[in-house]
């Protein structure tokens, strides 16, 4: 409990001022008090000769008597009765007939009476409002502020982030040190007619940096940055995101030239009337007013807006459009260079082993961003301390590696041997189609051992990063995907449950195929269907298919001869070398994970497939069998190889980092 705080709320202070003043009105109306007594004994003083004055008060239907002698340590009692005995007590006073006499009093509200009634429920009120609203702004000192912004101003105190500590991400820093030289020197631009962007859009899968190159900039420019995420405008009350953007601006203004950052732009800046209920108004106006300050009657005001969102196709296209978000810098995973990077800068403070090699770790972990990176050697420092280790080693750079991938170990799942014996069998089935393809990728890791969802799992890693895939590579993937389920049927002449993941994924990858990369004879190189569909909605939700029956029927034949093809393959392949599934199956058994050099070892004797036949998209137009030129070998002008060795000598001094997974894949199997 932080008591610091609760001793600042001014509510508490409130309510002790209101208790003591309750307390002390009950005391102080408690002091000469008549002592209250019971109706008998009341009635029993009447009609004795100790009664001197009586006070009969009508509404209350209570008796105020003064005695002349003490009873019960008191000379002045009251007792109440109930309007049953009304008559009985009126005859009991006037038969005593008292010696002061007697009186009936009628009470009578003041004035003062009413309007304090009327005003503590109002008190009360204006009160739990008041709390309601310093609960929602995050203290009493913002309970009228709530039109204010919430932007972050950094100031010299902030930890700051620089370009030096950014990976990953060449071109996005070249992009965004072009807005650094702006601020320091609008001159060199102004002279030549130039026109800093007004907004720069940072889009890109979650994990690649965006934010953090956000960081960055706040440490290079050295002008006021306010840092403020999308979801800071959205309000339960009509017109304050508005107010808050007016606010945003206007401080900037004032402090121009100035950057202003928005996190999550997607949250406020999303397509206007999209979604079933035709938007939001409130989020709309903010977006108006946010489109209005970005670029609207003050042409001069120098401020600079970054947004980072990694939904950009979501975005209003108002927002999009030159003079508003200028320039959209994409923001990648990360290539082998940049994963080396990012994985030194984020191993500074770990001691490693000698045997470690961070550049082994980069191809082994292609497509991962820099997030990615950062949580596979914390994983392993993890794991290092936990073993009571000094050195962070190799192997606990595979598992973290394995952890990222696949998730923990499930070192409490124990399966029977049977079922070890058909997962040995369904992995080696797709190691041994992936091996004998003519197009796939090495096999470097194969294990049975349950991680995750998956009872065991085959890694399929490139050696290198690529960015397209062809028509071969995806046939091997259904085949290698087919590999699990066929050497099941093979063996056990019964399949299992376990191949419902990879033949999810092999449909997924011929659907594609069909409806998107046009590689079938029969339907040709045409989309079908709009992509993403709608996102406030569901996706697919309230979208019809954008192709008639027919179509959809050819379109599932086209889906089905492809997921044939590669099972036919597949059946091939695992018959052909059934001797080397066995081997490998008794290999996992054995040692229930295997790396690429064993695996090399048991695959020398491979029989692979036959080349496919030449695919023709149209029996009508032949293929020619002229080759391709060949590559030249490229000569770099030495003042370019000299400009080019000195920014890759600044770019290694500085020690990069990014947050930086894309054509590799691990493939989680589920039995």
């Amino acid at each position: 409990m932080d008591v610091k705080k609760i001793t600042r709320n001014p509510l508490v202070y409130v309510a002790l001022i209101g208790v003591l003043l309750f307390g002390g009105f009950l005391l102080i109306s408690n002091l000469g008090a008549p002592k209250t007594i019971t109706t008998q004994q009341g009635l029993d003083l009447l009609a004795g000769d100790t009664v001197t004055e009586v006070t009969n008060t009508d509404g209350d239907q209570r008796v105020d008597m003064t005695l002349s002698k003490t009873f019960e340590d008191s000379k002045t009692v009251q007792f109440y009765y109930v309007d049953a005995r009304a008559d009985e007590v009126v005859e009991a006073i006037t038969t005593a007939d008292p010696k002061d006499g007697f009186n009936d009093v009628v009470p009578r509200a003041t004035w003062f009476d009413g309007f304090l009634s009327l005003l503590l429920p109002l008190v009360l009120l204006g009160l739990l409002f008041w709390w309601l609203l310093s609960s929602m702004q995050g203290g009493g000192g913002k309970v009228m502020q709530f039109g204010k912004s919430k932007a972050k101003l950094v100031n010299k105190e902030t930890p700051t982030v620089t370009f030096a500590d950014v990976a990953g991400a060449d071109e996005a820093i070249e992009e965004l040190e072009e807005i650094k030289e702006f601020l320091q020197d609008p001159a060199k631009f102004q002279a030549i007619g130039a026109r800093i962007p007004k907004g720069v859009l940072l889009y890109g899968p979650p994990g690649t940096g965006k934010t953090l190159l956000a960081r960055a900039v706040a440490g290079e420019a050295g002008a006021p940055f306010y840092s403020i995420s999308g979801s800071d405008f959205v309000e339960m009350f009509v017109g304050v995101g508005a107010s808050r953007v007016r606010d945003l601006f206007n401080q900037a203004k004032e402090n121009a030239p100035a950057i202003i950052f928005i996190d999550e732009i997607d949250a406020v800046g999303r397509h206007r009337g999209a979604g079933m209920g035709g938007g939001n108004d409130e989020r709309e106006q903010t977006l108006n007013q946010m489109l209005v300050e970005m670029d609207g009657f003050d042409p001069n005001a120098n401020v600079i807006v970054i947004a980072a969102t990694n939904r950009p196709d979501i975005l209003d296209p108002a927002l999009l459009r030159p003079g508003r978000f200028d320039r959209q810098i994409g923001v990648d995973a990360p290539d082998l260079k940049g994963r080396l990077h990012i994985l030194q800068v984020h191993a500074k403070g770990k001691p490693l082993s000698k045997s470690v090699d961070l550049e082994v770790v980069a191809r082994k972990t292609p497509g991962f961003t820099g997030a990615d990176l950062a949580n596979v050697l914390n994983e392993a420092a993890l794991l290092t301390a936990r073993s009571n280790a000094q050195l962070v080693d190799n192997r606990a750079l595979d598992e973290a590696i394995d952890r990222v991938i696949a998730g923990p170990q499930r070192r409490t799942r124990v399966m029977k041997d049977r079922e070890k014996l058909i997962t040995a069998y369904h992995e080696g089935g797709h190691a041994l189609a992936a091996a004998a393809m003519n197009y796939t990728d090495p096999v470097t890791k194969i294990t049975i051992l349950p991680r995750g969802k998956a009872l065991g799992y085959t890694m399929v890693m490139p050696v290198d990063d690529k960015y397209s895939v062809t028509r071969n590579e995806l046939q091997d993937q259904l085949t290698y995907a087919m590999g699990g389920r066929v050497a099941e049927e093979l063996v056990f002449h019964d399949p299992t449950t376990g191949a419902s993941n990879d033949i999810e994924k092999a449909t997924s990858i011929a659907r594609k195929m069909v409806i998107e990369y046009g590689m079938t004879t029969d339907l040709g190189p045409v989309k079908l269907g709009s992509e993403g569909g709608e996102p406030f909605a569901g996706r697919d939700m309230g979208r019809g298919r954008e192709y008639s029956e027919s179509i959809a029927e050819r379109v599932d034949t086209e889906v089905r001869t492809l997921i044939e093809q590669a099972h036919d393959e597949a059946y091939q392949v695992i018959s052909d070398n059934r001797d080397i599934l066995d081997r490998l199956a008794l290999a996992l058994l054995e040692e229930e994970t295997l790396d690429h050099n064993q695996i090399a070892e048991i695959f020398t004797d491979i029989r692979k497939l036959p080349e496919r036949p030449l695919w023709l998209s149209s029996n009508e137009r032949p293929v020619s069998d002229r080759p391709p030129i060949d590559v030249p070998t490229r000569v770099i002008p030495v003042d370019a190889a000299a400009s080019m060795d000195g920014s890759a000598d600044a770019a290694a001094s500085r020690g990069q980092t990014g947050t930086a997974h894309a054509s590799g894949q691990a493939r989680p199997a589920t039995a």
